[in-house]
């Protein structure tokens, strides 16, 4: 990488670096406890588009730079905002949640203060989510006038269930992360120093799985989730044919009746 590109790195609202065949993507607007702004979420979907064509790249985590997490989405940008352009501003934050969603390696959230409003619906896009002591999450948008615009009103929905969905974008007010723990929003919750170092931890775990069971798996729990569940047993039972098919398969039980460490290719 040459000097000007280090540079031009640095300034991106949202930076990129690798760790092994772990991707880390950070926040980086602390000034404005990352909020999210236009250029903040094409900065994230364009990431995005760059790992999901890393094959070396087999899991990812996502947090903050600084004190927060995300504070939401940047007020002082959407107030500006005509009705029309709100529409085209959630589109645009739609398409890179998405892209984290759709992302086909697993993401963890390294969640290491406030998530709040779009910093909350950018948590739930990932697959799991890990918290600090001194995270809060929370969809206050009614407090503005506004409605969750980013995805807060159906992936909450399926991660909380409705009734604490309803709590939460209703009243406005955030949660500790204890209580988030409780609900089921968060996975596992460390104390500020030890976030991130857990966080990376399970994403190598993860990594050295067999990555097109990874990949497959994932898919099939979303897909799944939404499906009748015949509908999602029929595609389970077709994955599993699937993966029979990979070298990976091969790889991970001759491994196994070898009683080794398998070396997963990918493929």
């Amino acid at each position: 990488m040459t000097a000007q590109e280090e540079e031009a790195a640095l300034t991106e609202p949202v930076r990129s670096e690798r760790r092994g065949a772990v991707a880390l993507l950070t926040l980086s607007r602390p000034d404005v406890l990352n909020a999210l702004d236009a250029a903040m979420l094409e900065s994230l979907g364009a990431r995005l588009r760059e790992l999901s064509g890393e094959p070396g790249v087999r899991a990812l985590v996502v947090t903050g730079e600084g004190r927060a997490f995300c504070a939401g989405a940047d007020v002082q940008a959407m107030s500006r905002l005509r009705p029309l352009e709100a529409e085209a501003f959630s589109r645009l934050g739609h398409r890179s949640l998405g892209a984290l969603e759709d992302l086909p390696v697993p993401s963890v959230a390294a969640v290491n203060g406030f998530a709040l409003g779009g910093g909350c619906e950018l948590a739930l896009a990932c697959d799991f989510v890990y918290a600090s002591t001194r995270a809060r999450f929370g969809q206050p948008e009614v407090k503005l006038g506004l409605i969750p615009g980013f995805g807060g009103t159906t992936r909450l929905v399926r991660r909380v269930g409705l009734a604490w969905a309803k709590e939460l974008v209703l009243s406005g007010e955030p949660i500790p992360a204890e209580l988030a723990r409780e609900i089921g929003l968060v996975n596992r919750i460390f104390e500020p120093e030890a976030l991130l170092p857990k966080a990376l931890e399970a994403a190598e775990v993860i990594a050295a799985r067999g990555p097109v069971a990874v990949r497959v798996a994932k898919r099939i729990l979303q897909e799944g989730q939404d499906a009748d569940v015949r509908v999602a047993h029929a595609l389970e039972q077709q994955a599993f044919g699937t993966v029979f098919a990979s070298r990976d398969r091969e790889e991970g039980m001759a491994a196994f009746l070898a009683k080794r460490d398998p070396e997963f290719s990918g493929s």
